[in-house]
């Protein structure tokens, strides 16, 4: 289907580069973070507005950011311990989020002074592609400026935390498309009390994750305003580990 093209801005000057694309499919936390690293590294040496994006899920684990707390950790030591889930403080914005597969993680590296952006117009502009394709698959969703994430009607879709170093960005949003619910219920993710939802459990059905990942690049390159780009399978600089992997809580 034909989908609309976004401009954010009245100059060309986004048009210049391309958002160079990386499916990485399940890959640990801290691997994922050592290549945004290396990648935003590289972006904030270029001169160009050429970006990257990464897409891809990671194995159970809690992540706390800057605006989070301990508290909202809901359980307890024994049982994280029993599943190998780790709590790790990160260098992010945001509260206190947790990872698992079936949840898309949204990566990302853009230059922000060269696409002449601040850090809220960044946070909207990919608070909004996730919101098109929320819409395109017919599920009712919406920002809220004072809240970070895409609300639906039966909770949080999806969270954001992001960073900015040199004027490039990393970490970015997690969109629910079918995580175990009982991983969902290990944190208060939003630091509200209001539940996390799910894309497959708000329509009741499966969605496709080729779909999703095919809307979700159109719609970010129509949002930070890149006419090119490039879809890779994994990341040669990208370093993945082997272990057994908890299912559910």
């Amino acid at each position: 289907m034909s989908r609309p093209v976004f401009h954010p801005r009245n100059d060309q000057s986004a048009l210049r580069g391309s958002l160079e694309v990386h499916l990485l499919g399940l890959v640990d936390f801290a691997s994922c973070l050592a290549l945004q690293d290396r990648i935003a590294f590289d972006i904030s040496g270029r001169g160009d507005s050429q970006g990257a994006l990464l897409l891809c899920e990671h194995p159970p684990i809690i992540t706390i950011g800057r605006e989070g707390h301990a508290p909202e950790v809901l359980a307890d030591e024994r049982t994280l311990a029993a599943c190998e889930i780790d709590v790790k403080w990160i260098a992010r914005g945001g509260g206190c989020f947790v990872h698992a597969p079936g949840q898309l993680s949204i990566y990302p590296i853009l230059p922000l002074d060269r696409l002449d952006m601040r850090l809220p117009d960044y946070r909207q502009h990919l608070e909004s592609a996730v919101i098109d394709v929320c819409r395109e698959l017919k599920v009712a969703a919406k920002r809220r400026p004072e809240s970070p994430g895409v609300w639906g009607r039966a909770g949080q879709l999806a969270h954001f935390g992001a960073g900015v170093r040199n004027w490039v960005t990393s970490g970015g949003m997690h969109l629910n498309v079918r995580p175990e619910s009982s991983f969902l219920r290990l944190v208060d993710s939003n630091g509200l009390g209001i539940r996390a939802a799910s894309l497959e459990g708000t329509l009741h059905r499966p969605v496709g994750d080729a779909l999703i990942r095919t809307a979700l690049i159109e719609y970010i390159c129509a949002r930070f305003g890149y006419n090119r780009h490039h879809v890779h399978t994994g990341h040669p600089l990208l370093k993945r580990t082997r272990r057994l992997v908890c299912q559910h809580v």
